[in-house]
């Protein structure tokens, strides 16, 4: 099959997760309802955050910051695939699906490194409370979060760059509900050799490499909280970060689950479903497993909704 150059392709063809009619409006009806529900959880921790001064700590600024990360993340990828199942139109234009990789990337890597960042600064609260002010303190915090924009921007400049410059057959139907860039680059006629170095060492960099410094943080922590003599002492200190590891545990599990079952059984099509773990669940549980074990947050809250009425 002949290839054609790049520059002519208009559109991809977005499979999305079933192709059965009768359950296009079952879809439509729950990925709307779980949009929802995360655009507002994760507005709402936004807001209680910034508009309690007790709350102007590292650790709430950090979450703020993944809770807005989470609704970008949602919306690079939901609305679009709502839109195509209501119209009955599975197109993505080849520039769309050039600007969705792009977000995604960068939205997906954001969220990996901020919660890096709140495992740093856990750490730095267990380990060395006395100091936990003069360590990270705003200067310190604000480098960080932008630190993890510029790495995370820089990453996805360079990927959607490389499939810019793939050459595309005929066949443009990507098996997923988005323009997911392993599958834009299966479709491509040209080498993709160097497509493939980039997305593995991005991978192992910005991947594995947070995963490390998170799991090195952890260690240190249970260290810690195993030298703390009293129970409640041992209680109050992972109380402080079991929000934190819930979230980790949700978002790297459903990472992993998602690559392990597509290497298992080579469908992409099941990849796709699997998918909506981390790109959609995911940003959906965060708000309520921060809100429901937190009491500052929880109190926080109820007096956001209280003020409101």
């Amino acid at each position: 099959m002949a290839p054609e150059n790049h520059t002519k392709i208009s559109e991809f063809l977005l499979l999305g997760i079933s192709e059965n009619p009768s359950l296009q409006p079952f879809l439509v009806g729950v990925f709307l309802y779980m949009y929802l529900v995360t655009v507002i959880g994760n507005l709402l921790i936004i807001l209680a955050t910034t508009a309690y001064s007790h709350l102007h700590t590292p650790m709430y600024f950090f979450l703020s910051n993944l809770s807005f990360v989470d609704i970008c993340f949602t919306s690079t990828t939901v609305p679009k695939m709502l839109v195509n199942i209501h119209t009955h139109d599975k197109a993505i234009t080849y520039t769309g699906c050039v600007i969705q990789i792009y977000f995604f990337i960068l939205f997906g890597v954001l969220d990996n490194f901020l919660l890096t960042v709140m495992a740093y600064d856990r750490f730095v609260a267990i380990c060395h409370p006395l100091r936990y002010t003069v360590i990270m303190n705003p200067k310190l915090c604000g480098l960080l979060v932008l630190m993890s924009w510029i790495t995370s921007a820089l990453n996805s400049s360079l990927q959607s760059l490389m499939v810019l410059r793939l050459s595309f057959c005929t066949e443009l139907k990507i098996p997923h509900f988005f323009c997911e860039i392993n599958q834009v680059v299966l479709l491509a006629c040209s080498d993709t050799f160097s497509n493939d170095m980039v997305m593995f060492f991005a991978a192992g960099l910005l991947f594995c490499g947070p995963l490390a410094g998170i799991l090195y943080s952890y260690c240190k922590i249970v260290s810690s909280i195993r030298a703390i003599s009293s129970t409640q002492g041992k209680k109050k200190a992972f109380s402080t970060c079991a929000s934190h590891l819930s979230v980790v545990c949700l978002f790297y599990c459903t990472c992993l689950g998602v690559y392990f079952s597509s290497s298992a059984t080579h469908n992409s099509r099941s990849s796709a479903t699997a998918s909506v773990m981390y790109s959609v669940v995911t940003p959906l549980l965060n708000p309520f497993i921060y809100s429901l074990r937190n009491k500052d947050l929880m109190g926080a809250l109820r007096k956001l909704f209280q003020g409101k009425t």
